[in-house]
């Protein structure tokens, strides 16, 4: 394995470790703490690319801050979708003024974003969206057409929509990735998703008559369907790793309540949870492997199926070793606040959805069959 830690990562560790101790212990408001990672220089490490990032880092260095961060039980992240996801993308594909624009109000933590791609009959199958954006007689684009499962559109300022610009055009064909403000009244609804948490992490987004100007649009014509998947190629990187320290917590926990309960005595518990920490380590040095630059095209797909199924099966076993218990509600309840969870409920319940959202295991499976293994493409119904 040809990717470790020096010297400086690790004085760059003790200087975010240091940082983070400083900041986490108070309450932040979501766009307040983003604009303090932005002013202390932490929001878009290893920009090399016209200066834009605050703050030179290399890769390893990225890796530790992740880590640290997710060390540190700092506030969840409202801008990552735009430091992670869009300014790379458009670092790869975007014209200066577009990078000029963009680029330095996501480093300061000013703008927050949110990706337009699902919709309610193209959510695993992309290539099958139907939004549409018309060309104005001026250039600019009318965008019409629904989004949905859309993480923080209800706090966003922006939204990366992946839309059909050519009305004639089909499946991956055709298509636009167009940077559309969220802030057009009548135009643009968020509407909540209640989940079996009782949380609205996602949206539903409709666009209707949505304007986006004829500047925003990234690669040009036509583009779109590279510009998307060049964007999802940076989903799983760094942040694997960081995700691992959260199931390594969320691991802890587990193996705690085991030997508190007095379930640890099961063998079959006992085997579970080895069985968890070992894949857990699997998951870590997968992660590493691609990052040094041995891994594979299909290296993304991987990891999804890899994380996505370990935390489900995670779940399951909490509640196996809570057992009875694990389906009673707190004593404080009452009918107004039905959804009131513990942790060990509330992961049970969200990570039903790891093996879908972010592409299916299906989806995952027939990426790396075709494009990895060079198995023969899976038949598309009316192509």
């Amino acid at each position: 394995m040809d990717f470790a830690f020096g010297e400086e990562d690790e004085a760059f560790r003790a200087r975010a470790r240091s940082w983070l101790a400083g900041q986490v212990a108070g309450e932040w408001e979501r766009r307040d703490w983003e604009r303090a990672l932005g002013k202390a220089g932490w929001i878009g490490l290893g920009w090399a690319e016209g200066g834009y990032g605050n703050r030179t880092a290399s890769l390893t260095q990225q890796v530790v801050w992740a880590e640290e961060y997710a060390r540190s039980g700092a506030p969840p992240r409202s801008g990552h979708i735009g430091e992670k996801l869009l300014a790379p993308t458009l670092l790869a594909h975007g014209g200066t003024e577009q990078k000029d624009r963009f680029l330095p109000p996501i480093a300061l933590g000013e703008e927050l974003w949110c990706q337009g791609y699902s919709e309610p009959g193209a959510g695993s199958d992309l290539a099958g969206i139907r939004t549409r954006a018309e060309r104005r007689p001026d250039g600019s684009y009318r965008i019409t057409g629904q989004k949905i499962w859309t993480s923080l559109a209800h706090e966003a300022d922006w939204c990366f929509v992946l839309a059909r610009t050519d009305p004639a055009s089909r499946r991956h064909h055709g298509l636009g990735f167009l940077l559309v403000p969220m802030d057009q009244p009548g135009r643009v609804e968020v509407r909540p998703i209640r989940q079996l948490t009782g949380t609205s992490d996602f949206n539903e987004v409709f666009f209707d008559g949505a304007h986006a100007r004829a500047e925003h649009l990234v690669g040009g014509e036509g583009a779109g369907w590279t510009v998307a998947m060049s964007l999802l190629g940076f989903e799983r990187g760094v942040s694997t790793l960081a995700q691992q320290i959260g199931f390594a917590a969320e691991l802890a926990r587990v193996v705690r309540e085991a030997v508190d309960r007095g379930a640890v005595d099961d063998p079959v518990v006992r085997d579970r949870l080895v069985r968890q920490w070992a894949e857990l380590r699997v998951m870590r040095w997968h992660a590493l492997r691609t990052l040094g630059g041995t891994g594979d095209a299909g290296a993304p797909s991987v990891a999804k199926l890899l994380w996505g199924g370990w935390h489900q099966r995670l779940g399951e076993l909490a509640i196996q070793v809570r057992g009875a218990a694990a389906a009673a509600g707190p004593r404080d309840w009452t009918p107004s606040a039905p959804y009131t969870l513990d942790d060990v409920q509330r992961a049970f319940l969200f990570s039903r959805a790891d093996t879908v959202y972010g592409g299916s295991d299906q989806v995952q499976r027939t990426i790396i069959a075709e494009r990895v293994l060079g198995l023969p493409r899976e038949p598309k119904g009316g192509v």
